[in-house]
């Protein structure tokens, strides 16, 4: 599994328990009485779609990392997820639309904002517990990208290694040839001045060959006169 892979199943496990809590929170919406405490729920719903959103972000960045073989199935997931956070949006619309009309024409407690300053507390501590894993989450994953860039900068820093390596043989190799092309026109200047004294030789011979029949013939003419 490559790491564009496995990163991107790390983003869609945190995709999967924002999306589940953003469900969760749009399920206890209507029920809940008070009006400070369906604002506090509706900030933490945006919140989390907010979070949902930049994992769908992140996730987008790393499928491009993915073999291109692979990655039409990791499209399709991301278009589907994109898809519910945009329903989970909307619904969120039409839930607090629907709290503040109940809230409007409900009891005259309600009207009042009649809440406890214990349902206040618990509220706010619905709402930092709900920021604090946010942000566990997020860490998480500025953890898992840290891990990713530096394997991806050991790995770049073993393929300079091997380029520096490729660069001394290609080095090498080209002095050597360079060195062996000295020795061919070394050995080219040989065979010409080899060649050169074989065709003197050549005519020293064929003189001397010339030379020798006119000698006969003037000895064997010598005896007829």
């Amino acid at each position: 599994m490559s790491s564009g892979t496995e990163l991107f199943n790390n983003y869609d496990s945190d995709f999967q328990l924002v999306y589940s809590e953003i469900n969760q929170k749009l399920e206890e919406l209507p029920e809940q009485g008070g009006q400070q405490q369906r604002k506090t729920t509706v900030k933490a719903v945006e919140r989390a779609i907010d979070e949902a959103y930049e994992i769908l972000d992140q996730m987008s960045v790393e499928v491009q990392n993915i073999a291109s073989s692979e990655r039409g199935q990791f499209n399709a997931r991301l278009r589907e997820y994109r898809s519910n956070v945009d329903r989970a949006k909307q619904n969120l619309k039409s839930a607090a639309e629907q709290a503040d009309r109940q809230a409007l024409f409900g009891s005259a407690a309600e009207r009042d904002g009649g809440q406890t300053s214990d349902d206040i507390a618990l509220d706010q501590r619905q709402q930092l517990l709900s920021g604090t894993a946010s942000l566990d989450r997020s860490s998480q994953r500025l953890r898992d990208s840290q891990r990713v860039a530096n394997e991806t900068e050991g790995i770049g820093a073993n393929i300079l290694a091997d380029l520096r390596g490729q660069r001394e043989q290609i080095t090498n190799s080209r002095n050597t040839l360079m060195e062996a092309d000295s020795y061919v026109d070394k050995s080219i200047r040989t065979l010409r001045g080899m060649a050169r004294r074989m065709a003197t030789n050549r005519i020293i011979t064929v003189a001397i060959i010339t030379i020798l029949i006119i000698l006969i013939f003037l000895v064997i003419a010598s005896k007829f006169w």
